[in-house]
């Protein structure tokens, strides 16, 4: 699915300077369309985002990577 690479945010570096993710995130899961997916990644697994979304009508799915790194899909239920 295209949309799926163009609705990613790497929350590392926003981390990495001290930044809040979260207004980004949910920027970017406001212009989803139906169908569409928003990927995290992030160096921890992001529970307190994840239940957060799932209250919003949100599925997740988790993957950890090799390099330590959580991935994070959303999708609209």
């Amino acid at each position: 699915m295209p949309a799926a690479h163009s609705n990613l945010i790497d929350i590392r570096p926003l981390l990495a300077r001290g930044e809040e993710p979260l207004p980004v995130i949910r920027s970017r899961v406001a212009t989803l369309k139906e169908s569409e997916t928003l990927t995290v990644v992030a160096p921890f697994l992001p529970s307190p985002l994840i239940e957060l979304l799932r209250g919003d009508g949100f599925n997740s799915t988790v993957e950890h990577q090799p390099d330590g790194a959580w991935r994070v899909r959303f999708q609209r239920e």
